[in-house]
């Protein structure tokens, strides 16, 4: 049981619901709307995000010794060895391409548009494994795994149609809120320890750091997090504004109070004087999946109202089954 509960946080369980409809979203988009293709476009979604971090465990396993709040990760604790960990890592790359030929082959022929829906998933492997492996050591490589995630959109979007402005909206939101995410986020809460092991990230040339318990978040970086977000809000009343797509007041309205709740808790995370890791890691937690009702909200006049609960919906309760059997904190994943 216990090897089964280390494979299961190793895979990162709780949070595949969020990690596959990555590209069912853009599947949505598009029209398709058959629910056992759609899983499989959720299962490639899952497979190959769950690839990326799994990567990134092996690589980080000397850096995440340091940190007091991550020595029950599987790795880090020994639960799984590196070599099972490659081997899985194989065996979900394996998978993953495995369900990607077989959609080809459901869908018929071979379009150009699914030629490139096969090299937006590959630039998303090639990328988000170069982060992994290269990430630590170079500026601004937080990009690399924001476009790798959009790429992995971008995916479900090419294998059943082109991508439409609405779709170019999402892919951009996908790249910003991972980039967030990763750049500013986790920047700041790994500060109290990134420096240790030489890691040049964002957050750390911007100057982030911890003293005694003082977070120190300069101005510049903080603008740049809070920058990112503004744009963000722009982008969500983009296609309405300027695409003319159709929606619902009361919709927008809807939209509009969620991204002010939003900006504002951002403002706070942003605005933080005390470093408390285990605080951090529930903040980000909490935001990430309020997050994610953001564009399905945006969809609803598009994709129907139906789709678009059921893509709020799946994350937070996958998330809320899952957790608890793993014995892991709410919304407080070691990470």
């Amino acid at each position: 049981m216990r090897k089964i509960s280390a494979y299961a946080r190793l895979l990162r369980v709780p949070g595949i619901g969020a990690l596959g409809v990555v590209p069912v979203i853009g599947a949505l988009i598009v029209g398709m709307t058959d629910v056992p293709t759609l899983a499989i476009v959720f299962i490639i979604g899952a497979f190959s995000s769950i690839f990326g971090f799994l990567v990134n465990d092996y690589v980080d396993i000397e850096l995440d010794k340091l940190v007091d709040d991550l020595q029950k990760k599987p790795l880090v604790s020994g639960d799984v060895s590196r070599k099972a960990a490659l081997m899985t890592a194989f065996i979900l790359s394996f998978s993953a391409f495995f369900f990607i030929a077989l959609l080809f082959y459901l869908q018929g022929s071979f379009t150009f548009s699914r030629f490139l829906a096969f090299i937006s998933i590959l630039l998303a492997g090639f990328l988000g494994t170069t982060y992994d492996i290269y990430g630590k050591k170079m500026v601004g490589s937080d990009f690399l795994v924001a476009i790798s995630v959009a790429f992995i959109f971008l995916f479900g979007v090419l294998v059943f149609g082109v991508a439409t402005p609405i779709a170019w909206v999402v892919f951009f939101l996908t790249f910003e809120n991972i980039l967030f995410m990763n750049a500013v986020q986790n920047g700041i809460k790994d500060a109290d320890h990134d420096y240790k092991m030489g890691v040049r990230n964002l957050a750390i040339v911007a100057g982030v750091k911890v003293e005694g318990t003082n977070l120190v978040i300069p101005w510049g970086f903080k603008s740049f997090g809070f920058g990112l977000r503004l744009v963000a809000a722009a982008f969500f009343f983009l296609p309405f504004i300027v695409f003319g797509y159709p929606y619902f007041w009361w919709q927008l309205a809807l939209l509009a109070v969620l991204v002010v709740v939003f900006l504002v808790l951002d403002a706070r995370f942003l605005s933080m004087k005390t470093f408390d890791r285990g605080q951090i890691r529930k903040i980000i937690g909490i935001q990430s999946f309020l997050r994610y009702s953001l564009v399905p909200v945006m969809l609803i006049s598009i994709i129907g109202w139906l789709p678009a609960v059921l893509l709020i919906l799946i994350p937070i309760v996958w998330y809320i089954a899952f957790t608890p059997l793993l014995g892991e904190r709410m919304f407080k994943p070691r990470m």
